[in-house]
């Protein structure tokens, strides 16, 4: 599938990108390299602009293979990037995904990732068909535990994912006939 943009109301949703119009790859190293950050998410590594373009790459290659999507939140008067969406582990078939967020550290706290999350909610159980999103982070985090908690994510208990103790798995359903989540 081709990147689809989704207009978040506040802010804009757009592939990340490294071309002629925007180089998010000075906000994704900063982003990526903030304490905060790292502390929640270690395992992820952008610590420079060549391996930032390689993870705008992987992007747009996961893109194409229909196995993640992730947006870009971003001003929409200016572009800028201040966080990034995403579904990831996307199975069509099966219609489930597992949701992903961070903000920049100039975008934290402002309900940014909320409003965009919703939004990406609206777009995988309205426009992808999706019944299932599931959400973790860990169980520290209670940033991620507040969007969660906004967006009517519930505990998880019986999922039979091998994950750590400290994580928190929560979902977010859409059954037919009820409305879409967000």
């Amino acid at each position: 599938m081709e990147p689809v943009e989704i207009n978040a109301g506040a802010y804009y949703l757009r592939a990340i990108r490294n071309d002629s119009r925007f180089d998010d790859r000075p906000r994704l190293v900063e982003g990526f390299t903030d304490p905060e950050f790292v502390r929640w998410l270690p395992h992820l590594r952008v610590s420079d602009l060549a391996s930032a373009g390689e993870y705008i790459a992987r992007r747009d290659a996961d893109w194409a293979a229909d196995r993640r999507y992730s947006w870009a939140v971003a001003d929409p008067v200016t572009g800028v990037m201040l966080g990034e969406v995403l579904l990831k582990e996307v199975d069509l078939a099966a219609g489930t995904a597992e949701a992903g967020v961070w903000a920049h550290p100039d975008a934290r706290g402002k309900g940014m990732i909320t409003q965009a999350l919703a939004a990406v909610l609206r777009f995988a159980f309205g426009g992808l068909g999706l019944t299932e999103v599931t959400y973790q982070h860990s169980a520290g985090n209670e940033a991620s535990g507040r969007v969660a908690a906004k967006l009517g994510f519930t505990t998880f208990r019986d999922h039979g994912l091998a994950v750590p103790a400290d994580i928190v798995v929560l979902v977010a359903r859409n059954a037919p006939g009820e409305p879409v989540v967000g």
